[in-house]
């Protein structure tokens, strides 16, 4: 036996035993919406295509397809070959038929991107209207003599393969439900399995025993048996426990007052690397007062985004940010068009400025509530971004939510939100997913927990421009395009940008074969604990 090889069997094993205060959105890979839930379902679902389960690459491969197709008919045809003999979890085996009904349930089972990411396929506008009665017809067709999937789109996309790589497009047996499947596990194809779920306690993964390894890159084999991931403490609590030996790896954010404490006594446990992530502002455009574009400015002058860097975790694990393209994402210009002319320092906050915007609004004196995650980081943040709104006019508080509920309470207009606290990692590292996923027309559902426009932003101008920039071939050109629109977003202020993360790891001392893949942060399917 070679080397390599014996090296890989020794560490074959044992439970990987991780940490988060609080469960997941949802077990349904086609509707989840939490950063918690893509790492954990990075090695249990699979799509067409998927992002390298490796560092250093950004780019999709092929994942269930056996390559990735050359789109023809100028850019709106995609011809796929399925792989074969690949089973799902309970033993089913994979066809056409599953990856069809797949793209069809993104619609019928609501996803929050079916509309952006899926919305050009041909016939999803009639599945957008009537989700029940979603067929795709002429936009996927089968050939099941060939394993052969065609994907037709109304105009060409140079991020589709991206948008299929998403978790979203995860393929699911074709007899998946056509709802949200909520707490209940569904089979998928990766190397492992949910096996029990409590939104309370806990979840727990083994093999799936049918999974054999198609490509490395795609879908690795794991190391572990099994993960288990355990609800409940907090982030003070899950360090501790973390220095102890009792977890191996934490999902919270780490509290700024253990940054120094673990950066000195445990650096060999610590990884640190940049994110295509922001925390943010979102303000509602149908409340008052956000409805009045005075107001939102005045929000974008007023926040001082240096000291947000500090109480999310300091200048090692924060960057100020005030556009909503991240440095690294095409398109960036280190840039604050929100702020205006006249701005010799684009992160000092004019307060003055601003408290002249909130007296133009008319709504000097308005009751403003601020929802935030409760954890100990956004809580602090929360209280200085009270007391920002507060000065510049307003009657402000801050309403403090558990994060298992407040991305998707803050999703629901029925909840009537003026301003929320949230953050955004990229689905896929490319403009469209910050700006057009989170400021599309086609993203607002009132109504709804699924409605990731969170702003209820609406810009017909803006809306133009993103089909102008997803037709243009050119890299060059497309990429100025979405700075204009990037510029154009935050000239119409919807939200505030405060922070691009550097995401700060803390592992255990027995986590070994660390490996950071992009979106889908530490690979919990390649680090070994024995």
């Amino acid at each position: 036996m070679p080397a390599a090889a014996l090296a890989v069997d020794l560490h074959r094993g044992g439970t990987l035993h991780l940490t988060a205060s609080s469960g997941v959105d949802t077990l349904d890979p086609q509707i989840s919406y939490n950063s918690q839930s893509t790492e954990l379902f990075a090695a249990v679902y699979d799509g067409l295509a998927t992002f390298p389960k490796a560092a250093g690459a950004d780019n999709a491969v092929a994942d269930l397809a056996e390559a990735l197709p050359v789109p023809t008919d100028a850019g709106r045809t995609y011809r796929f070959i399925l792989r074969p003999g690949i089973r799902f979890s309970n033993g089913q085996s994979l066809t056409v038929d599953d990856v069809a009904a797949s793209l069809r349930r993104i619609f019928k089972a609501g996803s929050p991107t079916a509309g952006s990411f899926y919305g050009n396929i041909v016939g999803a506008q009639a599945c957008l209207r009537s989700p029940a009665d979603c067929t795709l017809a002429g936009g996927v067709v089968t050939d099941p003599a060939i394993r052969g999937i065609t994907i037709r789109l109304v105009h060409a996309d140079p991020e589709f393969l991206d948008k299929l790589a998403w978790t979203h497009a995860s393929i699911l047996p074709a007899s998946a439900p056509p709802h949200d499947a909520g707490d209940t596990p569904l089979p998928g194809t990766g190397a492992y399995r949910i096996v029990s779920y409590d939104p309370h306690h806990g979840m727990l993964l083994d093999r799936n025993p049918y999974f054999h390894e198609w490509d490395a890159v795609a879908q690795p084999d794991g190391h572990v048996d099994r993960i288990r991931l355990d609800y409940g403490l907090d982030e003070e609590a899950e360090i501790t426990a973390i220095e102890n030996g009792q977890f191996d790896w934490m999902y919270e954010n780490k509290p700024l007052d253990r940054l120094g404490e673990i950066a000195g006594r445990y650096t060999a446990q610590v990884h640190v690397f940049d994110l295509p992530s922001l925390y943010y502002l979102a303000m509602n455009t149908r409340q008052p007062p956000f409805d009045r574009l005075a107001a939102r400015q005045a929000v974008n002058l007023a926040v001082d985004r240096r000291a947000a860097v500090l109480f999310m975790g300091g200048p090692g694990a924060m960057l100020p940010a005030c556009t909503m393209l991240p440095r690294g994402i095409t398109g960036h210009v280190p840039d604050c068009p929100s702020l205006g002319a006249g701005s010799p320092d684009r992160l000092r906050p004019d307060p003055v400025r601003a408290r002249a915007l909130v007296a133009a609004s008319g709504t000097r004196g308005m009751r403003v509530i601020l929802v935030v995650n409760a954890s100990r980081n956004e809580d602090a943040l929360g209280e200085n971004l009270r007391e920002t709104l507060s000065r510049i006019g307003w009657d402000a508080e801050v309403r403090s939510i558990t994060p298992a509920v407040q991305f998707n309470y803050i999703q629901n207009s029925a909840n009537k939100v003026q301003i929320s606290l949230t953050g955004w990692d990229a689905d896929y590292p490319g403009p469209a997913d910050f700006l057009q996923v989170l400021f599309d027309c086609r993203n607002i559902h009132p109504g709804s927990n699924s409605s990731i426009n969170i702003s209820a932003f609406c810009d017909p101008a803006v809306q133009a421009m993103f089909d102008r920039a997803n037709a243009t071939p050119d890299t060059v050109s497309r990429a100025a395009l979405w700075s204009a629109i990037d510029r154009r977003v935050m000239e119409q202020s919807p939200v505030a940008p405060l922070v691009q993360r550097r995401y700060v790891d803390f592992v255990s001392r027995r986590l070994g074969h660390y490996v950071n893949a992009g979106i889908y942060h530490m690979l919990f399917s390649q680090v070994w604990v024995q």
